[in-house]
């Protein structure tokens, strides 16, 4: 359901409003109609759905420009990334001020490398949840390498046909989400690489539920049902 504005960002929130755990999603007009089948996919895949959360999904409405790090050409079609991802933070943070709470943010494909590129920035974030992210970015393997992430879990998936793309940036993202899965390792967070099967367009809801339900199984030490590795 809608919720409303917070500092002109829109949200719609699902599950519990009380719980300690709170799930943050950047989400775009084209995710909108998958979000109650995400939220019922955690639930599935986290304890059997007894662990309880707050999911708060919040819709971007320029998503090259609000979710990108800085700016960049543009890598498909004709629009430009226009850097406008500090901006956004500002508005995530706004959503996340109970220190008795829990909070995780996550995202799929460009909300993927946003929840990342976040994590880099603030130690607000208990863990990483980024399904199939943009982690081939210009410049973003980079800027991993050269920096330290300030959460201890991340988990990070690519559907298993992505990197097999004509385009030559996009194609490097099976080699970019390899070696930030280990650099983190190297620096002692805990992270998992997980590899579904197909294209960049199937079931992202699906896959984002799984990203969530992994982190927050970290919370309570819980074993994942359904993952899939290689």
């Amino acid at each position: 359901m809608e919720n409303g504005q917070q500092r002109m960002i829109t949200t719609y929130e699902y599950g519990n409003p009380e719980a300690d755990v709170v799930l943050i999603q950047l989400t775009g007009e084209h995710e909108l109609a998958v979000l109650e089948n995400e939220v019922k996919e955690i639930r599935k895949r986290a304890s059997s759905g007894e662990l309880d959360f707050r999911f708060i999904a919040a819709k971007v409405e320029n998503w090259n420009d609000e979710l990108s790090p800085w700016k960049a050409p543009a890598v498909f079609k004709n629009e430009d990334f226009g850097g406008g991802a500090a901006e956004t933070l500002e508005k995530i943070l706004a959503l996340c001020t109970d220190p008795g709470k829990t909070y995780y943010i996550g995202g799929y494909s460009l909300a993927g490398l946003f929840a990342l590129w976040a994590a880099y920035q603030t130690d607000r974030f208990s863990g990483v949840a980024a399904a199939s992210p943009s982690v081939w970015f210009p410049g973003f393997s980079a800027y991993m390498r050269e920096h330290r992430m300030k959460t201890g879990t991340v988990y990070l998936s690519l559907g298993d046909r992505e990197e097999k793309t004509r385009n030559p940036v996009m194609a490097q993202v099976g080699a970019c989400i390899r070696d930030a899965c280990s650099w983190m390792s190297e620096q002692g967070i805990n992270c998992t690489l997980e590899w579904n099967q197909g294209n960049h367009f199937q079931e992202p809801d699906v896959r984002t539920a799984k990203a969530f339900a992994w982190v927050m199984e970290k919370r309570t030490g819980k074993v994942v049902k359904g993952r899939l590795r290689r």
